[in-house]
């Protein structure tokens, strides 16, 4: 879709689709297009049960009776049975746990519940639409959000009153049980729990939130409550194992929605080659430009997805120089990613909502379930790294009965190639798994600790391993817990929950300071682990399109000083890697196809020493590199699990050294970009290295390891599937049109040597 192709202001979507079908350029870059039919909704009578006061608001809605999946739902819940809610955006999950805490608290004033969200954002949209529900029901309803922006003032009452408390995990860590002796009536009386978005509770978040839920039951069963736990998930391939994960007990599954939708138009776009020798291909970024800014000029409200917090800034600034001013002011086309102010998240939102945004750049930060109105297109440049996160982030256009309509435009990254040349791998129900581990040890101790500073433990009291006593015996040689009356208690003088982050490696975040003008003013965060790669000194930090450069780092006090300027380029910066096993799990041998084992393959625990040493200068638009400069930063480490495949003896006979260490260094490639697909993870998720001679195999090593403190799985996963890895390999480079290897499948010829694609085709074959 270039700019060529032209539509009056008001264009309806439908001739939009229309002329894009018949554009012969727009055409040749699709390799899927899908008409998803319109689905009639399916109803259920209001149970009995259901407070009349809730009934009659309902009906003043328009509501006269439920979708089926919330009627199911509901009698679920009201039995006292932790339900999971699987249903698409937009399909009414809310009243599936909004309507069984109103009538427990209308029929019992002294009811509880407690909603965890996993961001700020959307407990701030939940507590809106609670507070109007209650209104119209007429119900004395108690509502409050308690996270690190309650006023200090305002958390004594919520403490004392509040019937439904929403918070995140991390409050709930840090905030609430560590202090539950003042939420004395929260915890006595607490009927329901909310675990809104479960599926983003996977990983390290996902470890770490299942360990905050067994210090929730705990601290909850001394009080005397056994509260019913109601999820609601995106569509994953394991919800009902991954919220008994976390609930530890048996859970009902209702994942048939009665809910209406709309007739939804999916594409998927390939960037058309413009290096046949190379393989490479227009960026996705232009195309995706290119289709957003049609959409937008024809009056299609849309929103456009990125991958990362730099590339949602660089389409931001491509859209807005196809909209100058003042026909289209700064503010009708807007960026929203993790590091904004809440402030401003909250002005975009509203103005999502209200219309006077049309149109709006993001990250996965509004793929969740925060009200943004109904947006009739989404363009996701780049595919998302899930097929979970794909439908959410699909599902964000047509939250109506009317058309809507998706694009994904494919990178060159092997993942999004093999996505976009397989739609079927999106539009079949190959979802993938929710992995988490709240056994792995690294994520347990901490919680273990953060418990008994909450509870004394007792001496055979189990906190999900069989091995805790041995654990308790441990902190008590330690000194961190002492034993005594028979019973383990806190002793140690530090607050545990402080030292401990559910989401990142860091505690810690970096603040961005903008120093022009000689005033002071934050305009964002990043979190201490990534800050080496983003706010190094000399580097362009991009905000709402506008750039600042990094003058000054301070590392020791975590604050990045910027001012605004005006170049031609951004910069990009990457990690040095050193890995040593600490130790190894299990080891076998694994072929590509059939016949004598090429490989060994292994995973263990590791340490990394990680290392950004230069960054590049890239010019905006054409990617190309101008130009690089030192990053002097302290080396981070990260104790993780990997994944690694070694070459096993005689593997590469007569072989010259060079096309061995070429051949391996474009397979590691082919394989971190392909792995993805075995796992439930973003590409950012997983990391690589490379080594010609392994300190530990003694041998050519590919390793791709957790990019998580103590890792969640990935590795372990990734052993077992090692022969269907190796094989999508195979099939995916042999498919792959470049002559000699490309950023598609085995990287770029240019950097790697003209021999990478046949010397890893030959190590395949």
């Amino acid at each position: 879709m270039r700019t060529a192709v032209r539509f009056p202001a008001r264009t309806s979507l439908e001739q939009i689709l229309d002329a894009c079908e018949r554009d012969h350029a727009f055409a040749s870059m699709v390799t899927r297009w899908e008409r998803l039919p319109a689905c009639a909704p399916r109803y259920a009578p209001f149970p009995s049960w259901l407070d009349e006061r809730i009934v009659r608001a309902l009906r003043r809605r328009g509501i006269e009776a439920l979708y089926s999946h919330q009627a199911a739902a509901l009698d679920a819940a009201h039995a006292g049975r932790n339900v999971v809610v699987v249903t698409p955006t937009a399909s009414g999950k809310t009243l599936c746990y909004d309507l069984p805490v109103l009538d427990a608290i209308a029929k019992d004033p002294s009811a509880r519940a407690l909603y965890l969200f996993p961001t700020k954002a959307l407990a701030q949209d939940q507590l809106a639409e609670l507070e109007r529900l209650s209104a119209e029901m007429e119900i004395d309803l108690v509502t409050h959000t308690y996270d690190g922006d309650t006023p200090p003032q305002a958390r004594a009452a919520i403490r004392s009153a509040g019937h439904v408390v929403i918070t995140n995990p991390d409050m709930l860590h840090t905030g609430i049980l560590p202090h539950h002796t003042k939420w004395v009536k929260l915890f006595e009386n607490l009927r329901y729990v909310v675990l809104d978005e479960l599926h983003t509770y996977r990983g390290v978040f996902g470890s770490n939130v299942a360990n905050v839920l067994r210090r929730l039951r705990r601290v909850c069963a001394f009080y005397g409550s056994h509260p019913t736990f109601i999820c609601t998930s995106a569509t994953i391939a394991n919800p009902e194992e991954l919220a008994r994960r976390h609930v530890e007990d048996d859970v009902v599954l209702v994942d048939e929605s009665g809910a209406p939708r709309g007739e939804k138009v999916l594409v998927f776009v390939q960037p058309p080659v413009v290096s046949p020798s190379l393989g490479i291909r227009r960026s996705a970024l232009l195309v995706g430009r290119d289709i957003a800014a049609t959409l937008l000029a024809s009056g299609i409200q849309t929103i456009s997805f990125t991958r990362t917090r730099v590339q949602t800034e660089l389409l931001l600034t491509y859209l807005r120089s196809r909209f100058p001013q003042p026909q289209w002011p700064v503010g009708v086309i807007r960026g929203y990613r993790g590091g904004y102010l809440p402030s401003e998240r909250r002005a975009i939102e509203r103005g999502l909502r209200d219309g006077s945004v049309r149109g709006v750049v993001s990250t996965n930060a509004l793929e969740l379930g925060i009200d943004i109105g109904a947006l009739q297109a989404a363009v996701l440049v780049g595919y998302p790294g899930t097929v979970a996160s794909t439908w959410q982030q699909m599902g964000r256009a047509g939250r109506r009965e009317d058309l809507s309509a998706a694009f994904l435009v494919a990178t060159s990254s092997p993942t999004d190639q093999y996505v976009v040349q397989h739609p079927e791998y999106v539009l079949g129900k190959t979802v993938e798994a929710g992995l988490v581990d709240p056994d792995n040890l690294h994520v347990l101790v901490g919680h273990l600790k953060c418990a008994a500073f909450e509870l004394p433990f007792e001496p055979t009291e189990r906190f999900g391993t069989e091995d805790t006593p041995a654990v308790l015996s441990y902190l008590d040689e330690q000194g961190i817990l002492h034993e005594s009356g028979g019973r383990y208690h806190w002793a140690a003088q530090a607050f545990p929950a402080e030292a401990m982050s559910l989401r990142t490696a860091s505690n810690d975040n970096v603040v961005i300071v903008d120093t022009g003008d000689g005033r002071q003013r934050v305009i964002g965060e990043v979190d201490r682990f990534a800050a080496p790669t983003l706010v190094y000194e000399q580097a362009i930090y991009l905000h709402e399109s506008k750039q600042f450069q990094v003058e000054k780092l301070d590392w020791e006090n975590a604050k990045a000083y910027v001012r605004e300027v005006k170049v031609d380029y951004y910069t990009d910066a990457g990690l040095a890697v050193r890995i040593r096993v600490l130790d190894e799990f299990a080891r076998d041998g694994a072929a590509p196809r059939r016949g004598q084992a090429r490989f060994e393959r292994a995973h263990g625990e590791v340490l990394l020493s990680a290392l950004a040493t230069v960054y590049k200068k890239l010019t905006m638009y054409t990617h190309e590199n101008v130009g690089w400069g030192k990053i002097h930063l302290p080396e981070q480490e990260l104790q993780t699990t990997s994944y690694w495949l070694a070459l096993a003896d005689g593997a590469t006979p007569g072989w010259p050294k060079e096309r061995a260490e070429v051949a391996l260094a474009g397979l590691g490639n082919l394989l971190h970009g392909l792995a993805p697909l075995f796992l439930m993870c973003d590409p950012h998720d997983l990391g690589l290295a490379v080594e010609v001679r392994s300190p530990h195999t003694e041998r050519p090593t590919i390793y791709l390891f957790d990019m998580t403190p103590g890792g969640v799985g990935f590795s372990e996963r990734l052993y077992r599937s090692t022969d269907a890895l190796l094989e999508r390999a195979r099939e995916h480079l042999a498919a792959c049109g470049c002559e000699s290897g490309c950023p598609s499948c085995v990287g770029p010829a240019a950097a790697l040597g003209a021999e990478v694609k046949s010397a890893v085709a030959e190590l395949l074959a």
